[in-house]
Parts: C-alpha cells; sequence; structure tokens
C-alpha cells in the first residue's frame, strides 16, 4: 500500500519512444514486397496505427486509465492486423514462422533492444553471433 501511494493513483505513463514496429514494417516491405503489392500501404498503415495508439495511450495514462485502455486496445487490434500480414507473407513464400523461442526469434528479439541498429548491422552480425 505504501509502494502505491508514492505512485499516486496513476502511475506515470512508460516509455514508448524505442518502439520499431513502424521503421522494422517499413523495411520488410522495401526489402520483401513488390512495388504493386497492394499488402504494403495496409501494413504500413497498421504498423502505424498501433505504434500511435500506443504513444497515445502512454500519453493520457497519467489522466485517464480509460482512454489509455481505450487507445492500446486499437493498438492491439492493429498490431494482431499486422501480425496477419506478415502470416500470410511468409505462407505466400512457403516459409515457416519461427517458433517464439527459437534462436532466431530470440536473436531478432535481442537485436530489436540495441539502440542505433540498422538493417545492415543486422545482416553482419547475423552471421556471427546465431547462425
Amino acid at each position: 500500500m505504501a509502494g502505491q501511494a508514492s505512485q499516486g493513483f496513476i502511475p506515470p505513463h512508460r516509455g514508448h519512444a524505442e518502439l520499431i514496429v513502424f521503421q522494422a514494417t517499413v523495411c520488410f516491405c522495401e526489402r520483401f514486397l513488390s512495388e504493386r503489392d497492394r499488402t504494403i500501404d495496409q501494413m504500413i498503415r497498421a504498423a502505424r496505427s498501433g505504434k500511435q495508439n500506443i504513444v497515445e495511450g502512454s500519453k493520457v495514462s497519467g489522466t485517464s486509465k480509460e482512454a489509455e485502455i481505450k487507445l492500446l486496445n486499437v493498438s492491439r487490434a492493429s498490431l494482431e492486423e499486422l501480425l496477419e500480414d506478415f502470416r500470410d507473407s511468409l505462407r505466400k513464400r512457403k516459409l515457416s514462422m519461427w517458433p517464439k523461442n527459437s534462436r532466431e526469434a530470440t536473436f531478432v528479439r535481442k537485436l530489436a533492444q540495441r539502440e542505433n541498429v540498422s538493417y545492415e548491422t543486422y545482416v553482419e552480425t547475423r552471421s556471427l553471433e546465431v547462425w
């Protein structure tokens, strides 16, 4: 109870500056999808919506938990739509999705946690670390 009192009724909003879903989606679309593919626009819009609603929900969390929850639910729906587009892309290419705890998935999650990592850095470190 004492810990809650020091934070106040509504705790401060969490950081969101490190969200990379939008940049990663744009990079994926540019690299792997044809310019004529209508999915590109849908994926980029879903990624942006997901990110923006997290940002907005984080900002209002200091004043309204109800608004935060609504915005995070909108974000979740957008990101679920984006995930399904990624799954469709894999199926279309007859590629399998990595299991959540596979070496590859773990590596990519760790890579995403680093600061200032470009796709080129990923390609360079990929051959050195996990593969």
